[in-house]
């Protein structure tokens, strides 16, 4: 299968299976990238950079910003996560935020398969996402709690982390507090640049 029958192998099965897609500026390279967004519950969506070269395809899909805290203990999940997922692997560029990786070879290229390790990215981004917040952003957790409490915002999509929460150290609504520094957990999913662009994390 050579490169041009591998984007149609794609754009085909991405179409049929109703998945919203773009095509990104390969910038010189000789590889075609497509980029798409996969909907998920705890991390409303999952970005994924398909490129296609003349051997296979890659894929890349941004998970987390880099952890706060307890570095270790996020790197030892990771790691320990590798070993159960099927296609791709998690893994970290220069910066430290975190991704998932794979590779499927030409011959190896279809349709199911696609479909398959598109369904591990979403269950590992989607599904490891509140672990992976509790492990390395236990005290951006705790503040954001404490900001929306002091402001009388809603706590719902914080509800997964209240067992993180002492409720007897938390501000009285209207009382400000010090320093008024807060967390921002749905930027946590999101780059920092532009999430379709392409990475390198190796």
């Amino acid at each position: 299968m050579n490169q041009a029958q591998i984007v149609d192998l794609l754009e085909t099965s991405l179409t049929e299976r109703e998945i919203p897609f773009g095509r990104k500026d390969s910038g010189g390279a000789q590889a075609d990238h497509l980029v798409l967004e996969l909907p998920g519950e705890r991390k409303l969506k999952t970005t994924v950079l398909l490129t296609a070269g003349p051997h296979g395809v890659r894929l890349e899909a941004f998970v987390c910003r880099r952890p706060d805290e307890n570095v270790e203990g996020v790197y030892r999940f990771l790691l320990k996560r590798n070993r159960r997922l099927y296609g791709v692997a998690y893994t970290i560029d220069n910066i430290g935020d975190i991704y998932l990786v794979g590779r499927i070879s030409g011959d190896a290229l279809s349709a199911d398969e696609l479909d398959r390790v598109l369904g591990q990215v979403l269950e590992a981004a989607d599904g490891d996402f509140n672990t992976l917040l509790e492990i390395g952003f236990a005290t951006s957790i705790r503040r954001e709690w404490a900001w929306r409490v002091s402001r009388g915002e809603s706590l719902r999509n914080l509800l997964a982390f209240e067992h993180l929460i002492d409720k007897d150290s938390l501000p009285e609504p209207g009382e400000p507090l010090p320093g008024e520094k807060r967390g921002s957990l749905q930027s946590l999913g999101e780059r920092a640049d532009d999430a379709s662009g392409p990475i390198d994390p190796e």
